[in-house]
């Protein structure tokens, strides 16, 4: 296949592509998705789509580990505040909910993933889930020393509320009858994490 015209490629940023891909994925899965459909989202044809990514693997890919650079990233800035390290965990859970309320895409693509045998599910959860989970529950072991709930499992407490947060997000137009008008992740955190007063 010959290279596109210039002007076709110029049109197609990378951007646009995960954009409508991320959506398109989060939709109908990896198997259910048309790459002139994304091509058509993003304003192109599917020739200036593959020039950018040459196979529908290789765009599935790289909205995958995107979104979780994102996502990383967000986390990284919380946890790298100077301020206490139950402001920093405030930090983190927020602004973990925060990314999910701008990319519900993520979320639903996170969920297929999930739940779906025939995806590339497995190596998701491995090379982008897991790493950052491992980020997350070192910094709470290693700056939460003293203050944590004794006994605390921090993985599984650190999944329970992304799994929470994760879900509320990808349900889309259930949000609000299910969980109510307010992600209460922060809320489940401090229960989990900390001590109550009085105890």
């Amino acid at each position: 296949m010959g290279r596109p015209p210039a002007s076709a490629v110029a049109l197609a940023t990378p951007e646009r592509l995960l954009d409508a891909a991320e959506q398109a994925f989060a939709d109908a899965g990896l198997g259910g998705t048309r790459l002139e459909d994304i091509a058509a989202v993003a304003g192109i044809r599917r020739p200036s789509l593959l020039y950018h990514y040459p196979s529908k693997d290789s765009l599935y890919a790289a909205v995958v580990h995107r979104a979780f650079a994102r996502l990383g990233a967000v986390l990284a800035d919380a946890m790298a505040r100077q301020v206490s390290f139950a402001e920093r965990l405030a930090d983190v859970c927020h602004g973990f909910m925060r990314f999910l309320g701008e990319h519900p895409a993520v979320a639903r693509l996170l969920v297929r993933e999930l739940v779906d045998a025939d995806g590339p599910g497995r190596e998701i959860l491995l090379g982008e889930v897991a790493p950052l989970l491992d980020v997350v529950e070192r910094f709470v072991a290693r700056e939460g020393r003293g203050a944590l709930r004794p006994g605390l499992p921090i993985r599984a407490a650190i999944l329970q509320v992304a799994s929470s947060s994760v879900l509320r997000a990808a349900s889309g137009g259930l949000q609000v009858p299910l969980w109510g008008p307010v992600d209460h992740a922060w809320t489940l955190a401090r229960v989990l994490f900390f001590e109550s007063e009085g105890q």
